[in-house]
């Protein structure tokens, strides 16, 4: 392992990936839950796609692993697979067949632009101002993620969002946040007494406070307002229904459909893709001190690679798009530098398949600690950046406040790119605009008004 993953050159040791891998599998173990029941609102089997989401999980988490030596963890991406559930195949009315079509020719395409290089001049192209813009605004993203998955924050309609009532629904959505902001608590003083292992420590105490919470009566388990017993079921997985989805991306019917809403469905898919992949390779790797001298990604082509090919196999396997998650940063922050945290969190995907019910059951306020303190890591981020020059430091700032706000990577990018070529083309600093950040300005803008 030494040999093959470099641990002592990335500062690192087994122990310390071991538990980071663990980390990032917990915080992520909510699609196992989530994107069964997505697509199958798309008539997709649920279990088949439950096995489709781990298998394609572990699949491309192994290639992350074993090709570029990352600690980045793959699956099928949230957002992407609403897209595919709700407005490809339920909204325009195609088959989910179709849908993994356009998936599979995303993955054919981006295999063929990683190996082409696009994809890394792309990643390059970002300035190093920029860079620590998305880093800082993935931080407050995932954070705002976390906030909302422990019902600290709730939906509002006078002011779109909340702080929860904690009196008038204690039971539910009173006792969650109030148990993560504990878990926040303890994972924080964990980690300034430097403690291996806290920010895992802080879930696994989390989840346990709260079944206690459950067993006293406290929580009050209520499926119908969408608050489950926080118990681990011990039933196994049905292996028989894999084929009701493994390989129908080849049995897809294209009769109704025109090529042209065909190419519009392979845009949305990846350009979305696209930019949240790159994005989050930034900001974890900004994070975890990756990038070299020139704010460059050593062996970026291999992660842009195992990112695309993860997306092909994810097809055939029979789920949505397959890509890089933003969650691996809650791996990075408990120490993960290498692939071997990435072959821990494959193998946990792998076992998933056999105990999805055990993991399925791990609620958003156990993992909503992990989420907003690794989201603090992250936004330290912003120290780097220069706020003497505004116009390197005016769309770093709007690129980390819209990343939160419109609760996008892909979106976050596209402003901090726009604002950056108006603003620098306009102050007579033209010269540090390169001709790949005008082609992006202008994909970015051709997007909004197109899509």
């Amino acid at each position: 392992m030494e040999k093959f993953f470099k641990l002592k050159e990335n500062g690192t040791d087994v122990r310390t990936e071991v538990l980071a891998g663990i980390t990032t599998f917990m915080t992520m173990a909510y699609i196992l839950a989530i994107n069964p029941n997505m697509l199958s609102a798309a008539g997709m089997d649920a279990t088949a796609v439950l096995i489709a989401t781990c298998l394609s999980a572990f699949f491309g988490t192994m290639c992350m692993a074993l090709f570029a030596n990352y600690p980045f963890a793959l699956a099928p991406g949230m957002g992407l697979n609403a897209y595919f559930a709700y407005t490809v195949c339920l909204g325009m009315g195609y088959d989910w067949r179709v849908a993994l079509a356009a998936v599979a020719v995303e993955g054919i395409i981006f295999i063929v632009l990683s190996l082409t290089n696009v994809r890394e001049a792309i990643f390059n192209a970002i300035p190093s101002m920029l860079k620590k813009g998305v880093s800082a605004g993935i931080g407050l993203y995932i954070a705002f993620i976390g906030l909302q998955g422990a019902h600290i924050v709730v939906n509002s309609d006078s002011t779109l969002i909340t702080y929860v009532s904690f009196r008038s629904k204690f039971g539910t959505e009173g006792i969650c946040a109030l148990l993560a902001l504990i878990g926040l608590f303890l994972t924080a003083i964990l980690y300034a007494r430097n403690v291996r292992g806290s920010i895992l420590i802080g879930i696994i105490a989390t989840w346990v406070l709260g079944m206690l919470c459950q067993a006293v009566g406290i929580y009050q388990v209520t499926p119908e307002e969408g608050f489950y017993s926080l118990y681990p079921s011990l039933a196994l997985t049905d292996f028989s229904k894999f084929s009701l989805t493994f390989g129908q991306v080849f049995k897809a019917d294209f009769s109704g459909v025109s090529l042209s809403n065909f190419i519009a469905i392979l845009f949305a898919f990846l350009f979305v893709d696209m930019f949240d992949t790159i994005g989050t390779l930034v900001g974890v790797a900004t994070k975890a001190d990756m990038l070299d001298k020139d704010e460059k990604l050593p062996r970026i082509k291999q992660a842009l690679f195992a990112d695309a090919i993860a997306t092909l196999v994810g097809a055939i396997f029979g789920t949505s798009t397959t890509t890089t998650y933003v969650e691996s940063s809650a791996g990075v922050g408990a120490g993960a530098r290498t692939g071997l945290a990435s072959v821990v969190t494959g193998l946990m995907f792998l076992l998933a398949i056999f105990f999805a019910p055990i993991f399925t059951a791990i609620p958003g306020f156990a993992t909503a600690p992990a989420l907003i303190f690794v989201g603090f890591l992250m936004v330290t981020a912003v120290t780097g950046i220069s706020f003497d020059d505004l116009t390197e430091a005016v769309p770093a700032y709007l690129c980390l406040l819209a990343m939160p706000l419109m609760y996008s990577i892909s979106e976050g990018i596209a402003i901090g790119v726009i604002s950056y070529v108006i603003i620098n083309l306009f102050t007579k600093k033209a010269k540090k605009i390169t001709p790949l950040m005008y082609v992006l300005a202008i994909l970015f803008v051709a997007k909004y008004i197109f899509l």
